[in-house]
Formats: structure tokens, C-alpha cells, sequence
């Protein structure tokens, strides 16, 4: 009986996916004024200045391992007293550029909870890992056209919501949502090993009907996350955008940059 249920529940949310794409077309991407910032600050000055002076500022890191096409920034970001941003050495202007989805597609997420010391470091103090987030929002949600993910404290309401979370560590997105900042979250758990091996932004993909086509209405977040059995992992969580009902996909929301703590 256990093994039914479990199936209906998940053809339930997969119709419920479904529809919701088709019941919500998508507008126009917005117009973005100044949306070639962060990558000019890649191009003219941290990329330069690592490669000649190997001096990577206004960028607090360059990382060129496995060459540019792999490589990534990592720049304090002017919103928060802690944020960083972790960027894509080379033009990869966000969740819609197929690059993100390309075989060989380097795991900026795992590149980014790899450099979530430097939140730390700023604060003068370590952070619990379910104080930390990455986030990466929608097309609709950003004000600039250059791949970027929010290193960044979580926010207090939404780390005790996801602490009364209780979903199966085997299952899979679309099974499971939870209400955060006023949007509804498919949340599912990741263990902490298998980040090195699980890009998440192809994991979406994978699991969402449409979601490929329409990679650049999604948002992303990767939430630390220890189970009552003392596991280690992360929570997983995505949502479609929908601008004209008041939903821009900015999993950004869901951080604290005053790092309250």
C-alpha cells in the first residue's frame, strides 16, 4: 500500500508540474539597463589583472583550473555585509544558456559550497552548515545578464521552516514542496557526497516536464542541511517563475544579507 501511495503522490505532482507550466505562459524576458556589469568587472579588470599582476581585484579569487572555459570568479557582492557572488569566467549570461546544461558543464554550485569560507571570513565568525545558502535566480528575478550564484547566510524563518521538513532521503523532485517567503519550493534532498557528482541545475532538467526548454524561468537553491540522524546533505530547491502572478524565481529571497545570525 505504502509503495502505491507512494506512486500516486508522485504522478499527482508531476500533473500538478505540468499543469502549472501550461496554465502560466511565460512574458518576455524584462530589459536589463546596465545588465553587462558583472561581466565587464570579469572581462576588463579580474581576469586581466590575474593573468598579468596575479592580482584578481575588484574579484576576491580567480580560479582558472582546467582552463578559462572552466574556470570562475569569485567577487564580493555591494548587497550584504557577507555575500559573494561565484561567477563563470567566460559569457554564460544565466539559467537559460545552454552552456549550463552542456555534458562537460563545470557544477558552479559545487564550486560555491566550496567556497563558502569566505562568508566566514568576512563575518569573523563560522557559519553552521544550515546557515548557508546558494541561490541562483530566474531570468526574471536578476537585474544582470552574466551567470551569477548568491553565497550568502539564510535567512532565520526559512532555516527554521526547512527544520520541521521531513521528506525521504530517496525522493525525488517533483514529490515534496514547502511554503517559503509566501512561494511554493519542490524541495528534495541531496547527500553530501554526491554533490561532487550531481550538477544541479541538470538535475532540474531531468526531473521537471518542460524545465529544459524553459531552464531560464527557474530559480535554484542549495540549502545545508543535516538530518536527525546526523547526516550531512543538502536540501534542494527550485521554482518555476510566474511574473504575472507575483512569483519573479528568486531563490535570493531566501537568504539574509544582514546575516542576523
Amino acid at each position: 500500500m505504502r509503495a502505491i501511495a507512494s506512486l500516486l503522490a508522485s504522478l499527482a505532482a508531476l500533473t500538478l508540474v505540468s499543469c502549472t507550466n501550461a496554465e502560466t505562459p511565460l512574458p518576455p524576458p524584462p530589459a536589463r539597463a546596465n545588465g553587462g556589469a558583472l561581466w565587464r568587472i570579469i572581462d576588463t579588470q579580474c581576469l586581466p589583472g590575474q593573468r598579468e599582476r596575479h592580482d584578481p581585484s575588484p574579484c576576491a579569487k580567480v580560479s582558472l583550473t582546467g582552463g578559462v572555459e572552466f574556470g570562475f570568479v569569485l567577487l564580493k557582492d555591494t548587497r550584504g555585509v557577507a555575500q559573494y557572488l561565484l561567477m563563470p569566467t567566460v559569457r554564460i549570461t544565466g539559467t537559460e544558456d545552454p552552456a549550463i546544461l552542456a555534458p562537460n558543464a563545470t557544477n558552479y554550485f559545487e564550486k560555491a559550497w566550496d567556497e563558502r569560507e569566505a562568508v566566514d571570513a568576512r563575518l569573523g565568525r563560522r557559519l553552521a552548515r544550515n546557515e548557508l545558502s546558494i541561490a541562483v535566480n530566474s531570468i526574471y528575478g536578476r537585474s544582470q545578464g552574466q551567470l551569477h550564484l548568491h553565497i550568502d547566510c539564510l535567512d532565520r524563518t526559512v532555516a527554521g521552516t526547512l527544520r520541521q521538513v521531513v521528506i525521504s532521503p530517496d525522493a525525488a523532485w517533483p514529490a515534496h514542496t514547502v511554503m517559503l517567503k509566501g512561494h511554493s519550493y519542490w524541495i528534495r534532498w541531496l547527500a553530501g557526497d554526491r554533490l561532487k557528482s550531481t550538477n544541479p541545475f541538470q538535475l532540474l532538467a531531468q526531473s521537471f516536464p518542460d524545465a529544459r526548454r524553459e531552464m531560464g524561468a527557474w530559480t535554484v537553491a542549495l540549502v545545508g542541511a543535516v538530518r536527525p540522524n546526523g547526516e550531512a546533505g543538502f536540501y534542494l530547491l527550485a521554482d518555476r517563475a510566474n511574473p504575472a502572478g507575483g512569483d519573479w524565481g528568486s531563490s535570493e529571497s531566501l537568504q539574509d544579507p544582514a546575516c542576523h545570525g
